[in-house]
């Protein structure tokens, strides 16, 4: 596992506690309505990181029978914590570990950004998907189309301006061409059935939970470890965003594709 995609320590934490309401709830809510118009009986959630959409799926699917995988041990052992009542596994996108055919939806929120080999990642869905099973995922668009992600952008340049960490450029947000996503899907065997550009709004309680969620519960925190002490590198991007985006109750958009992909029948 690269640090990339390594969540460790407080990292889940941190990373649910001050992202999850503001990055990943809005569209939690928007992937559980999509997954409850489907009707599925069994549901297969991939890189489900700390539950926030597992919760929504709970809450969208009482009648479902729901399993969430997350590779990082961490991640999954805060995900079982925090909504205990799906069943939780260790488990890599590209190896579910289930049986063939055996599940009638998968869903991964925001992390297919990550897999090393997306087609692999798509294709291990495929098999695990019953005919005319769907694969519903987000993906990040680009930087410019979530406000508070691209002012953390610009408060890393003035931070760092000799050596800013590339991370949210290059990773989370690194796979927003539609034509890519589409070809990668298209390669892993299954069929485009929707492909919608969603904006979405946002709500943040402060610039300095931004900058503590971003700094210290994503890899950013390795990248900004090989310039200096991490507390006094969170302090001034808080203190750049703070002067971006104002003081107390922060309001901004964001933006992704939801993409809903169709097993062969």
């Amino acid at each position: 596992m690269t640090s990339d995609a390594t969540w460790a320590g407080s990292m889940p934490a941190v990373y649910d506690d001050c992202l999850g309401p503001v990055l990943f709830e809005p569209f939690a809510h928007e992937l559980a309505t999509r997954a409850a118009a489907l009707r599925p009986a069994r549901v297969l959630e991939v890189a489900a990181g700390t539950g926030v959409v597992t919760r929504q799926l709970r809450a969208a699917l009482p009648e479902a029978a729901i399993v969430a995988t997350d590779l990082n041990a961490g991640m999954a052992a805060e995900g079982a914590r925090r909504v205990p009542d799906v069943e939780w596994r260790t488990a890599d996108a590209a190896d579910l570990g289930v049986p063939d055919a055996s599940v009638d939806l998968v869903v991964c929120s925001f992390g297919a950004m990550f897999f090393p080999d997306r087609p692999a990642a798509y294709a291990e869905a495929a098999r695990a998907l019953a005919p005319g099973g769907r694969l519903l995922f987000t993906v990040w668009d680009v930087v410019d189309r979530s406000t508070f992600t691209a002012a953390v952008v610009a408060a890393l340049a003035e931070v760092l301006p000799e050596q800013t960490p590339q991370f949210i450029e290059r990773v989370p947000h690194g796979y927003a061409d539609p034509a890519v996503v589409t070809t990668d899907v298209v390669a892993g065997g299954l069929a485009v059935e929707r492909f919608d550009t969603v904006v979405l709004p946002a709500e943040a309680p402060s610039a300095r939970s931004l900058a503590e969620g971003f700094c210290l519960g994503t890899p950013l925190r390795f990248a900004l470890e090989l310039h200096g002490p991490l507390d006094e590198l969170t302090d001034a991007v808080a203190a750049r965003l703070t002067e971006r985006l104002g003081e107390g109750p922060l309001s901004g958009e964001l933006g992704a594709h939801v993409v809903t992909a169709r097993a062969a029948d």
